[in-house]
C-alpha cells in the first residue's frame, strides 16, 4: 500500500461540489449562486438566506444537503417547510443528487426509509434519520438533529393573522430543543409580512445573506413632477404595478442626465420604481420582469418577493405610513375671557374620547382609550391610544374612587381637557358608565353610552380608511409608540380574531364626530368661563372627507 493511499483524500468545498453537479446538469452558473454556495459553507450557526423568487434557493439547498452527507454520513438534518408536501420536495431532490452525483452515488442505499425520513450509508443513529422532512406545523418533538433548516416556512397562509404568526413562532421555538449542542439553524426564504420571521432572526444577531433582484432601488411614490434627482444611475424604470404596469423606454419616455437627474417627457401620475444592478440578467430579462410586474397585484407583494422588504403580500388597508405625524400637545388660551384650544397653530373645535372597555382577562382585548381631536377644517388628530390597566375601579373607605381603570380615565380627562368620554357598552362595558360618572364627578366631563351593532371590521374600515387615504388623519408621537402601528399593518377585514383593540377605539372616536361640546372641564363651579369652544357656546363639528 502506497503512502498516497493511506492519506485521507481532501474533501471538496461546497462550491466545487456544486459546480460538478451544475456541469453534469448543463447549467450556466450565475455569480449569485457562487456567492450563495460560499456563504452556505462558511455561515454562522444561526443564519438567514433571503433571495428573490426564482433564485433557485431550494435547488441549491438540496445540493448543500448532499454535500453535508458527502462530508459526514453521520450528519442529521431536520428539514421543515410550509407543509409536509413542500418539505418532501427538497427531500426527494436531495436523494436525487445523492444518487447521481459522482461523489455520492454510493451513499444512498435502496429502500432505506421513506421520503419523509431516510438514512445514508454510514449513518450511526438508527432512531433519528439522516434527513427528516416535515411541515412546520407537524409534530417533530422527538427528533434530534445537527442542523435544522426552515425552507420557506413563512407564507401568506401562516402570516396573515397574529394568531397564525404566533403558532408558527411556537413551532420554531421547539427547534431549540431538537438541536444537539453546537448545532446549526438555517432560515431560507422571502418575507411575507411586516413582522417577518427573517427580520426578527436578523435582529437577534444571525449571519445573513440577502440577494434582492436589484441591488439599487429608488421609489417615486408621489409622482407628478417632471424631473427627479436620483441617488444612482437608473438602468430600469418601472411605471405602476399590476395590470397597467410597464417598463419605460429611455429617450422616449424619459432621459437621464450626467448628474443622474431623471427627466420625464410627461410627468407621471402613478408610482415609479428606478432600479440598477440586476442580480441574474441572463435569466430575468427585462421582458420577463415586465411580465411579472404586470401580473403582480400589489406593490407590497413585489417589494417582498423581489426586493425582500418585510411587507405583507396583500394590500394594507390601513397603511400607517399615511398617518401624518405630529408632536404638539393641546393647550388652552384665554383671550378677552374666551377660552380656546390650540394644537400648535390649529384651533381645535371638537374632541371625543372613546373607551372600548375590557376587564383584562387572559386573551381578551386591551381596555383601550383613544382621544381624537378635530380642527375647523375637519382634520382629525389622534392624540393618544392607551390601555387602561388593572381592576375596573378601586374604592377607598369613604366609597370614593381612588384607583383602577376609571381613575386612569379621569387623569387623562384632566390632563387633556376632554369634554366627553364615549363608553362602548357591549360586553364588559355595560356596567361601566355609572362607575365612570362617579369617578368624573366635579370635572364637567360628560359620559355617553354607545352600544355597537355593526360588524367590527367594517366599522374600523369605514372610520379610518377614508381620512387616512385623504390625508386628513394625523397621529401624535404617542400613537406611534403604541401597538397601533402593528395593528394597522396587520389589520385584515376578513379576520375576526386579530388584535385590533386600539384601532377599534380610534374608529369609535372618529365615528362619534361631529360632537356637541358645551361642558366645562375641571371644576365647573370655580371656572364658569373655561369653555374652550369658539364663540363660547355649543359647537357642532362636521367632518367632510
Amino acid at each position: 500500500m502506497t503512502m498516497a493511499n493511506t492519506i485521507k483524500k481532501k474533501k471538496l468545498s461546497l462550491l466545487e461540489f456544486f459546480l460538478m453537479w451544475a456541469k453534469r446538469q448543463g447549467w450556466q452558473v450565475p455569480d449569485i449562486h457562487i456567492i450563495a454556495c460560499h456563504w452556505l459553507e462558511h455561515r454562522g450557526d444561526i443564519a438567514v438566506l433571503r433571495c428573490f423568487r426564482g433564485f433557485g434557493k431550494s435547488t441549491i439547498l438540496a445540493i448543500y444537503n448532499a454535500w453535508r452527507f458527502y462530508n459526514d454520513p453521520t450528519y442529521r438534518i431536520l428539514h421543515q417547510s410550509e407543509t409536509d408536501g413542500t418539505a418532501y420536495k427538497t427531500s426527494r431532490d436531495t436523494q436525487n443528487v445523492l444518487r447521481k452525483h459522482p461523489l455520492t452515488r454510493h451513499l444512498l442505499p435502496q429502500r432505506q426509509g421513506t421520503v419523509g425520513q431516510w438514512w445514508v450509508d454510514g449513518a450511526k443513529d438508527s432512531r433519528n434519520a439522516s434527513m427528516f422532512s416535515r411541515g412546520i406545523l407537524s409534530n417533530v418533538t422527538s427528533a434530534r438533529a445537527d442542523e435544522v433548516q426552515n425552507d420557506d416556512v413563512e407564507v401568506p397562509r401562516n402570516t396573515q393573522t397574529e394568531e397564525a404568526r404566533e403558532k408558527m413562532r411556537e413551532r420554531l421555538d421547539e427547534q431549540t430543543h431538537i438541536l444537539v449542542p453546537d448545532g446549526k439553524t438555517l432560515y431560507v426564504g422571502t418575507p411575507h409580512t411586516f413582522d417577518s420571521l427573517y427580520e426578527r432572526i436578523e435582529a437577534m444577531g444571525a449571519d445573513c445573506l440577502t440577494i434582492p433582484m436589484f441591488a439599487q432601488e429608488y421609489r417615486i411614490s408621489v409622482a407628478g413632477e417632471e424631473s427627479y434627482k436620483l441617488p444612482f444611475k437608473a438602468e430600469y424604470i418601472f411605471y405602476g404595478i399590476g395590470k397597467g404596469a410597464k417598463v419605460l423606454e429611455e429617450n422616449v419616455d424619459y432621459q437621464i442626465t450626467e448628474d443622474n437627474t431623471l427627466i420625464f417627457s410627461e410627468p407621471p401620475k402613478v408610482l415609479i420604481d428606478c432600479y440598477a444592478g440586476i442580480a441574474w440578467p441572463n435569466r430575468f430579462t427585462i421582458k420577463e420582469l415586465a411580465s411579472r410586474r404586470k401580473k403582480t397585484e400589489t406593490i407590497n407583494k413585489w417589494d417582498s418577493q423581489y426586493q425582500l422588504h418585510a411587507k405583507p403580500v396583500n394590500e394594507i388597508r390601513l397603511d400607517p405610513d399615511k398617518l401624518k405625524r405630529y408632536s404638539d400637545i393641546p393647550k388652552l388660551k384665554t383671550v378677552n375671557k374666551t377660552v380656546t384650544m390650540w394644537l400648535g397653530n390649529n384651533q381645535i373645535v371638537g374632541a371625543v374620547a372613546y373607551w372600548d372597555c375590557s376587564l383584562g382577562k387572559v386573551k381578551s382585548d386591551a381596555s383601550a382609550l383613544s382621544l381624537v381631536l378635530t380642527d375647523a377644517q375637519g382634520h382629525l388628530y389622534w392624540q393618544f391610544a392607551e390601555a387602561m390597566l388593572g381592576e375596573l375601579v378601586e374604592f377607598g373607605d369613604d366609597d370614593k374612587v381612588i384607583g383602577g381603570q376609571v381613575k386612569q380615565v379621569r387623569d387623562l380627562v384632566l390632563k387633556y381637557n376632554i369634554p366627553c368620554v364615549v363608553v362602548e357598552t357591549n360586553g364588559a362595558g355595560g356596567f361601566v358608565p355609572p362607575i365612570l360618572r362617579k369617578a368624573l364627578q366635579g370635572t364637567g366631563c360628560a359620559v355617553r353610552e354607545q352600544h355597537v351593532l355593526t360588524n367590527k371590521q367594517r366599522r374600523i374600515l369605514d372610520a379610518l380608511e377614508p381620512p387616512l387615504k385623504s390625508g386628513f388623519l394625523h397621529a401624535h408621537d404617542n400613537v406611534f409608540d403604541s401597538p397601533v402601528i402593528d395593528q394597522m399593518r396587520s389589520f385584515n377585514p376578513e379576520a375576526t380574531n386579530d388584535k385590533d383593540d386600539y384601532v377599534d377605539s380610534a374608529a369609535g372616536a372618529i365615528l362619534q364626530t361631529p360632537v356637541r361640546i358645551a361642558k366645562i372641564v375641571g371644576n365647573s363651579e370655580s371656572n364658569p368661563d373655561n369653555n374652550w369652544i369658539p364663540n363660547g357656546g355649543t359647537y357642532e363639528v362636521h367632518t367632510d372627507y
